[in-house]
């Protein structure tokens, strides 16, 4: 499929979906604490996805057919658990972490994004993990610059993790956003050789989410029987950081950093 190029207005929504995705990530991350279940968290995001007029895209994906799909709002994935995590009566732990990932419609325009917070104190290594995983989605945000090729960022984003002592999760990439939650083009966080068969340059009026996913031990991971969480193999901690950003002629525009945009 064709990667579909967004005009300024079709942005500017985006960006409203954005900035509401922000907000709610933010009311879930302020209360982070031990003792807090996941279902807890995931009714914060419902109560101010309606209270916004916003749509939950998790909720019933991918059929969108009432009680068929994933069941809630928002992936809440803790500890080994990498992404898709179903939210519920597990409570938080101190030395916990937990990936709050949300992704919504507001006026038929989505927004994708996805942060990892440290529940009281972790560890060293795990505090290291959270804090590489966020740079590197910093390092691949300031490498967009229009007629760079995908793959100069993907390999920028693979050398830090790699060379850091982690890996990237390799099942699981960044993609288009627009009227659609998913849509081309696929944006890895790694380089291979079928990922260069779809290497793409970045243009203006690009919207996509840049979406980095590390692990401290193997890269390898698989999926439990709820038939959405997926773990790593090995059960060591993953952490998962996501913005989605419109490329722009100076660079990239972040949609969900809940600011406004360059230039106001």
């Amino acid at each position: 499929m064709p990667i579909i190029l967004k005009t300024r207005r079709e942005i500017e929504m985006m960006r409203r979906a954005g900035q509401i995705g922000c907000e709610i990530l933010a009311a879930m991350r302020e209360v982070v604490r031990a003792g807090v279940t996941t279902f807890e968290l995931n009714e914060i995001a419902r109560e101010l996805l309606a209270k916004r007029n916003a749509i939950g895209m998790s909720k019933n994906y991918p059929d969108y057919k009432p009680g068929t799909g994933y069941p809630a709002e928002t992936c809440l994935s803790i500890n080994e658990e990498v992404v898709h995590g179903i939210p519920g009566p597990r409570q938080l732990k101190d030395g916990d972490i937990i990936t709050l990932d949300l992704a919504l419609r507001v006026e038929g325009y989505c927004a994708d994004t996805a942060t990892t917070v440290a529940v009281g104190q972790v560890s060293d290594k795990v505090n290291k993990l959270v804090n590489v995983t966020r740079d590197t989605l910093a390092i691949a945000l300031k490498q967009i610059k229009p007629g760079r090729k995908w793959s100069d960022i993907a390999r920028l984003m693979q050398y830090h993790v790699e060379s850091n002592g982690f890996n990237v999760v390799r099942e699981f990439v960044g993609h288009g956003v627009g009227r659609s939650m998913h849509e081309d083009p696929k944006v890895p966080n790694f380089v291979t050789a079928e990922q260069l068969r779809g290497d793409f340059k970045l243009r203006p009026g690009m919207t996509f989410a840049v979406e980095p996913m590390v692990v401290i031990g193997r890269r390898d991971v698989h999926q439990l029987p709820d038939g959405w969480t997926v773990v790593t193999e090995d059960g060591q901690p993953a952490a998962h950081f996501e913005h989605t950003i419109a490329v722009t002629e100076a660079g990239a525009d972040i949609l969900t950093d809940g600011r406004p945009p360059w230039g106001l």
